[in-house]
């Protein structure tokens, strides 16, 4: 129900059966199903017509036989002049919330097929998220653009120039509106403008958002109370009236950000009336920040992944993440892979929930000019000049841009640029400064899983210790190899070198959160990432995700939240140092190393010598040499038939079953003996690196059940509720220097 319906059953207007099913309009006496979604919208639209527009009760009918039609038709409502129901004044036609753009144009030919055969004055088409008026012209009476009004007639007063007035003086205020309803407007919206694919979809959403951009500008012009909003349709507009409104609003606001939007606005006026239509009445500024961000969200996310493959971080995540780390209004915060904005959102709400519990507990009073400024500077200047996120795709920045304008700023900072680019080309070619090395106290992401940065694309590459190919340090020692080897790898993934870039984003003791694959933690083809991790962060935490936990955001890569905090330079030279001298000790003289070497030295010399036969068959020809040296016999062309003939025969038994199966079983033995040497080696060499690395707990978690299911439907239960709490007091430990959280 809503706030209408409620006044209307109190005024004894309308009344409902004991399970809502059915509606009675009380005074036409007419009893029809409250179930199907086009009375809803009409029962709205009868009681606005009498408790908004003032219009009595008994000079409205409800379902009226439509004259001249055959077989008979029925218009939804009717609206007389007077009490005796004889001159139609309006004609309302009613379609469902969720119609569509087609379903509504052909709702308005509906209403002026009634208004033609009523001889009524006026046509009103609403879908309750929509709505259309007109002035019916006799003398033109296929006119439609022409005779579009701002809004209907009161009783005993001619149309106003605009329905939606500062104050509501002499018209309406802007209203508030619920979640669902705003995604519908937004999905609607669109749909209109995209056409059936008149126009393609990825347009249709970038000139809606400039159209959310004006309209955000619109409520925040200062204006007097009876002066009418700009963003509407007046009922006096002809020719490009509305169309020169709107790029005023759009020039204005580009003046402040001409990053945002750098297109002008491509709508034809009937375009624009529609979509204005859709948007005019609802006040983006005030409507619940939650319900307001959600619906865009909700609007934004279905697109984007529908369109572009691209898919968001689900909001339990984040909630989870942000929830979970330390972040003040101080902070600096940085997304290098925003997307949407999601995390800057949530990151921003944090800091909004400050500032409120600051002023419940009496650091200033909002309901003060003097306290309502400290509270919003509180939030603002952290959304303003702390909030920081990075997108490879214009049209995603963009976006994200306007999400974060939907939720009252943040957006400058906000760039689209590749997020591993060089970091001082990114600071001067999006000429921002806040964009450089050791500059955030968190980033907050989750970069692109599994894309590939090729070397011959992307030069960058090469400036990444993470992009130079991995050497494990046995193999550097046992081939002289320098672990340090500029040697450049054809390709990395993505999510490997962000880790590395956003330790140079961070402050010495900021701290990463970011969605990682699994197998960055268990590949044994990782251990080269895991070890420079071990050098470079404090590892915090891992908490694992379930294997559903993006199903339904397009991706089912099996996925952890790692928690890292970055080590300054002494440290991780310091660690980098230990390990160093401790591979070094372990291959001095007769240390494990040295025996491995041995062993290997060992393989070689006895896979050289063969097997017992071909062992004989040296031997017997060294002894027949030698017999024949004593006798005199040896000259240079028997020796040299003598060994052709040993050489053939070894060649010969090589190609034997019997060799063949000494050579492996030979090999395999040695193999697993080094191997297991090389594991002897390594385990002594992670036992005496721990033994001289300062130890630390690790906060460690699976979520199972995180709020949703594979589907993206909610559930019950949301385990990282839990986890945040006890991870955050984890984190507090941390920060305040206790060596032994919970203990």
């Amino acid at each position: 129900m809503n706030k209408l319906i409620d006044q209307g059953v109190a005024k004894g207007l309308i009344a409902f059966d004991a399970d809502q099913k059915n509606i009675t309009y009380k005074t036409q006496n007419k009893r029809l199903r409250f179930s199907d979604p086009e009375e809803k919208v009409r029962a709205n639209a009868y009681l606005s017509l009498v408790l908004e527009y003032g219009y009595t009760a008994e000079q409205i009918d409800i379902e009226v036989a439509v004259e001249h039609r055959v077989p008979n038709i029925y218009s939804d409502i009717v609206v007389y002049a007077d009490k005796s129901l004889k001159k139609p004044l309006i004609v309302v036609e009613c379609k469902r919330e969720e119609a569509s753009q087609g379903e509504l144009d052909q709702g308005i030919e509906q209403g002026f097929g009634y208004a033609n055969s009523m001889d009524a004055d006026y046509v009103w088409m609403t879908s309750g998220i929509r709505n259309d008026y007109f002035r019916r012209d006799r003398v033109a009476p296929k006119e439609r653009a022409a005779n579009r009004l701002a809004d209907l007639p009161r009783p005993g007063k001619g149309v106003s120039r605009a329905k939606y007035v500062k104050g509501g003086v002499g018209g309406f205020e802007l209203k508030t509106v619920e979640e669902n309803e705003l995604t519908r407007i937004f999905k609607q919206a669109h749909d209109a403008l995209w056409a059936g694919g008149k126009r393609n979809p990825a347009e249709a959403f970038d000139e809606l958002d400039k159209l959310i951009f004006c309209k955000i500008w619109d409520e925040r012009v200062k204006r007097k109370n009876g002066d009418p909003y700009d963003f509407q349709v007046f009922s006096d507009d002809k020719g490009d009236d509305l169309k020169t409104r709107i790029h005023s609003l759009y020039v204005k606001g580009r003046e402040k950000d001409e990053e945002v939007f750098k297109e002008d606005i491509r709508l034809s006026n009937a375009e624009l009336q529609t979509v204005v239509g859709y948007l005019a009445a609802t006040n983006l500024n005030k409507t619940d920040l939650d319900s307001k961000g959600r619906a865009f969200e909700t609007f934004m996310t279905g697109f984007f992944r529908g369109e572009f493959g691209q898919y968001f971080t689900p909001r339990k995540i984040v909630q989870f993440i942000v929830d979970a780390l330390p972040i003040t209004n101080e902070n600096v915060v940085l997304d290098t892979s925003c997307g949407s904005g999601g995390f800057l959102l949530h990151a921003l709400d944090k800091v909004r929930k400050q500032a409120d519990r600051k002023a419940q507990e009496g650091y200033f009073d909002p309901s003060t000019p003097e306290g309502y400024k400290d509270h919003y500077d509180f939030w603002h200047d952290f959304a303003e000049h702390n909030l920081f996120g990075i997108e490879i795709s214009e049209g995603i920045a963009r976006t994200a841009k306007m999400n974060m304008i939907i939720h009252d700023d943040g957006h400058t900072n906000v760039i689209a640029f590749d997020g591993l680019e060089a970091i001082e080309t990114m600071r001067e070619k999006t000429k921002n400064s806040g964009f450089k090395n050791d500059a955030f106290d968190f980033i907050i992401t989750n970069p692109p899983f599994g894309s590939k940065v090729k070397f011959a694309e992307k030069r960058y590459l090469e400036n990444y210790a993470l992009g130079k190919k991995g050497v494990d340090w046995i193999d550097a020692k046992l081939n002289n190899i320098n672990l340090l080897r500029e040697n450049t790898r054809d390709q990395q993934t993505t999510e490997v070198l962000f880790i590395e870039q956003c330790h140079r984003f961070l402050k010495d003791g900021g701290y990463l959160a970011m969605v990682i694959p699994d197998s960055i933690l268990t590949n044994s083809s990782m251990q080269y990432v895991r070890d420079w991790i071990e050098e470079h962060w404090r590892i915090v935490a891992v908490v694992s995700l379930p294997q559903f936990a993006f199903a339904a955001n397009g991706a089912g890569v099996k996925s952890s939240v790692l928690f890292l905090r970055k080590y300054d330079a002494a440290t991780t030279a310091a660690i980098q140092a230990i390990k160093t001298k401790t591979q070094d000790n372990l291959f001095a003289k007769d240390a494990l190393g040295a025996a491995l070497e041995g062993l290997i030295e060992e393989k070689k010399a006895a896979l050289k010598r063969g097997d017992a036969i071909i062992q004989k068959i040296e031997n017997d020809l060294v002894a027949k040499l030698d017999a024949l040296e004593a006798q005199g016999n040896l000259t240079a062309a028997v020796k040299r038939e003598l060994n052709a003939e040993a050489k053939a025969t070894i060649t010969a038994h090589k190609e034997t079953d019997a060799y063949k199966d000494w050579l492996q079983a030979t090999g395999d033995d040695y193999n697993e003996r080094i191997a297991n040497l090389r594991e002897t080696l390594e385990d002594d060499f992670l036992a005496k690196v721990k033994a001289e690395l300062d130890d630390y707990p690790i906060f460690m978690a699976i979520a199972e059940d995180i709020g949703y299911d594979a589907t993206g439907r909610p559930t019950a239960t949301n385990e990282l509720e839990t986890v945040a709490n006890e991870l955050a007091r984890f984190l507090a430990h941390i920060e305040r220097g206790e060596s032994r959280p919970f203990v």
